[in-house]
C-alpha cells in the first residue's frame, strides 16, 4: 500500500504571520489539501508561534473533526511540558517528537535513542495512555543498536529525518547512497515492529526512489518543498502531484 501523504502547514502559517492579517487562512488550505486527498495535516507549533499559532491548533482539529473525519491530526514538536500539555488538550491523533532546541529554524536530526531512552520512556506512555500514537525521529543512518533502544522506549513508529537525502537533489549517486541507508534504517525499524514514517525536504522527485528503497513506508509529512510547488500548481494540483510520485490511484 502507497504511504499517506500528510501535509505540513507550518511554511503557509510562516508566510500569513509575516502581516497582521488572516490570510493566507491556514484552515482554509488545510480544508483544500484534505479535499485534494491528503490523509491528513501535520503541524509543529513552536513557543514562538513564528508560524504555526497555538489558535490554530484547535481550529485544524475541529476542521478535520467536523469535515474529514476519517483524515489524521498530527502535531510535532520537542517534548517540553507546555508541548506536551498542548497536545493533551487536543488529543491529535499522532504526535512526532523532535529532539530540537526549541530556538532552531527546523529539525535538523533525529533523536539518541540510547541517550534519551529513559525520557522517552516516560514521555511515550504519558501520550499513548491519552490514546494518541507516538512517532520519534531518527536519524537516516540510525543502527540497530539504536533501534533497539526506540523499541525499548514504547515507540509506536520512527520517523526517518531524510533532510540529507533531500539534499541531494543535484547529486544522484548521492541520493541512491541515501536512499540504501534510509532503506536499511527502515528495514531495522520493521524488523522490531515499529512503523516507519518519513519527513523533510521530500519532493516530487525524488519521493519514488526513496519509495522503492522503503517500500513499508507509512506516512511522509511534507511541508517546505509541497508549499513551493502550490505556488505553481495550487494546492490542489499540488497534492495529487505528490500522492502520485507516492504511487498513490488519483
Amino acid at each position: 500500500m502507497p504511504a499517506k501523504l500528510s501535509v505540513n502547514l507550518n511554511a503557509i502559517a510562516m508566510l500569513r504571520n509575516r502581516r497582521d492579517l488572516p490570510w493566507p487562512d491556514v484552515v482554509a488550505f488545510g480544508r483544500i489539501a484534505l479535499k485534494a486527498g491528503a490523509a491528513g495535516l501535520t503541524i509543529h507549533p513552536r513557543p514562538d508561534q513564528r508560524h504555526i499559532r497555538f489558535s490554530d491548533v484547535g481550529a485544524l482539529k475541529a476542521l478535520i473533526a467536523a469535515e474529514f473525519p476519517g483524515c489524521e491530526f498530527n502535531i510535532e514538536g520537542y517534548p517540553s511540558e507546555d508541548f506536551l500539555a498542548l497536545v493533551e488538550q487536543h488529543r491529535p491523533d499522532q504526535v512526532t517528537l523532535v529532539p530540537d532546541d526549541p530556538a532552531q529554524a527546523t529539525s535538523d536530526h533525529g533523536f539518541d535513542f540510547i541517550a534519551d531512552e529513559a525520557m522517552l520512556k516516560t514521555v511515550n506512555a504519558r501520550l499513548k495512555a491519552g490514546g494518541m500514537r507516538v512517532s520519534l525521529f531518527a536519524d537516516g543512518d540510525a543502527d540497530a543498536a539504536q533501534m533497539d533502544a526506540a523499541k525499548r522506549s514504547g515507540t509506536d513508529r520512527i520517523e526517518l529525518y531524510t533532510g540529507p537525502y533531500g539534499g541531494c537533489y543535484a547529486d544522484e549517486d548521492a541520493a541512491e547512497a541515501w536512499a540504501e541507508k534510509l532503506g536499511a534504517t527502515a528495514r531495522r525499524a520493521g524488523e522490531r515492529g515499529l512503523g516507519v514514517n518519513a519527513g523533510h525536504d521530500l519532493t516530487v522527485a525524488n519521493l519514488p526512489l526513496l519509495c522503492r528503497h522503503v517500500p513499508d513506508l507509512a506516512e511522509v509529512s511534507i511541508g517546505h518543498g509541497l508549499t513551493a510547488d502550490a505556488l505553481e500548481y495550487g494546492m490542489a494540483g499540488t497534492v495529487r502531484r505528490f500522492r502520485q510520485a507516492l504511487g498513490q490511484a488519483i
